[in-house]
């Protein structure tokens, strides 16, 4: 089942609308602007992922809430960065190409892992989430799912080969 929206709590609005409308291609759809609980004020905003599914942030005003909170995924929970992270399918590796390239010549450095069975890049946005653009390149078996079965009861699996990582810096990009 599709999600409807991902919502999750900002301090530069400003920078995460240029993020994720202009790296990540994403379009500004809504904006809801209400009241809070304990009398602030907060704005909500929604962006199409481009597939009818959004993501959404909090512009929060309400001197009742925490003003200093990690705004970053990993980071609020104690986290490193590549734990929480968000993921958006795309459909091939030339569109994971052009998304990568997008990122390089707006001067945002990505990594990119074959891991074997996806392809990615990643970058973090203004938050300092990672965020990951992704296509899946093979296909699961029956011998997956065992193993991954498996695994919820069992630490001695063999480890998998670790991936190809190639680090892009934006730097040395050429448009």
């Amino acid at each position: 089942m599709p999600f409807h929206h991902l919502a999750v709590a900002t301090h530069d609005m400003k920078a995460i609308h240029r993020f994720y409308s202009e790296a990540m291609g994403f379009e500004l759809v809504k904006v809801e602007m209400a009241g809070t609980p304990t009398g602030g004020r907060a704005k909500h905003f929604f962006y199409d992922c481009g597939d009818g599914e959004m993501m959404a942030f909090w512009e929060l005003h309400d001197p009742a809430l925490p003003s200093d909170f990690d705004p970053a995924l990993g980071g609020a929970a104690g986290l490193p960065e590549w734990v929480n992270h968000y993921a958006f399918k795309v459909d091939s590796v030339a569109e994971l190409h052009a998304a990568r390239d997008r990122w390089l010549s707006q001067g945002i450095d990505a990594i990119e892992i074959d891991h074997r069975w996806c392809h990615s890049v990643y970058t973090k946005d203004p938050n300092g989430t990672l965020v990951e653009f992704c296509v899946t390149t093979g296909r699961f078996d029956a011998a997956d799912r065992d193993r991954a079965l498996a695994a919820l009861e069992r630490d001695d699996l063999e480890q998998d080969e670790s991936p190809e990582v190639v680090v892009h810096r934006a730097s040395e990009h050429r448009a």
